[in-house]
C-alpha cells in the first residue's frame, strides 16, 4: 500500500497540483480497489473533508483520467466507475453480488492495441480497449 507522500508524488509526477482533497481522492481509489463511482468516493470522503463537493470529486476524477493515473470504466449502463489500477487487466462483475474484480492475465495473453489494427476499418484509430466479463465470483459460486 502506498503512503500519502507517495500519492502526493504520483500527482506531482503527473503534473497535478496535489491539494489535500486531490491527494485524498487518489488515495481512496488506491486503497479501495472496488471501482467506486463519484457518489461512493464523495460519501466516503465528505465526512473527513466537509468542504468537498460532488462536483470537485467528479472534476478531480476526470482530471486524473486525462493525466492517465486512473481510468474510467463502464461495466453497467448507468454508472461510470473509476480504477487506479493502470496495468492491463480485465474487469469481472459478479452477476449475483454485484462486486467488480480486477482480473490480471499474463502480458502475452492480453490483446494489445496492435492486435486490433488489422480488423479496424480504414481511417479508424484505436485509443482504448476495455474488456468486461460477467459471471459468478468464487464466493457466489459456492
Amino acid at each position: 500500500m502506498q503512503t500519502t507522500k507517495q500519492y502526493h508524488n504520483t500527482l506531482q509526477d503527473a503534473g497535478i497540483r496535489p491539494s489535500i482533497q486531490r491527494t485524498a481522492i487518489y488515495g481512496y481509489l488506491c486503497e479501495h480497489p472496488v471501482h467506486p463511482d463519484v457518489e461512493t468516493v464523495y460519501d466516503a470522503l465528505n465526512p473527513i473533508y466537509p468542504t468537498l463537493s460532488k462536483t470537485t470529486v467528479y472534476n478531480t476524477l476526470k482530471l486524473f483520467e486525462e493525466k492517465h493515473i486512473v481510468q474510467s470504466i463502464k461495466i453497467e449502463d448507468d454508472k461510470l466507475r473509476f480504477d487506479a489500477e493502470m496495468r492491463n487487466h480485465y474487469h469481472f462483475k459478479c452477476t449475483k453480488c454485484g462486486k467488480i474484480f480486477d482480473i490480471f492475465l499474463d502480458e502475452d495473453k492480453v490483446p494489445s492495441e496492435a492486435s486490433y489494427t488489422g480488423i479496424m476499418p480504414q481511417g479508424f484509430s484505436l485509443s482504448k480497449i476495455q474488456t468486461n466479463l460477467w459471471g459468478l465470483c468464487k464466493d457466489c459460486s459456492k
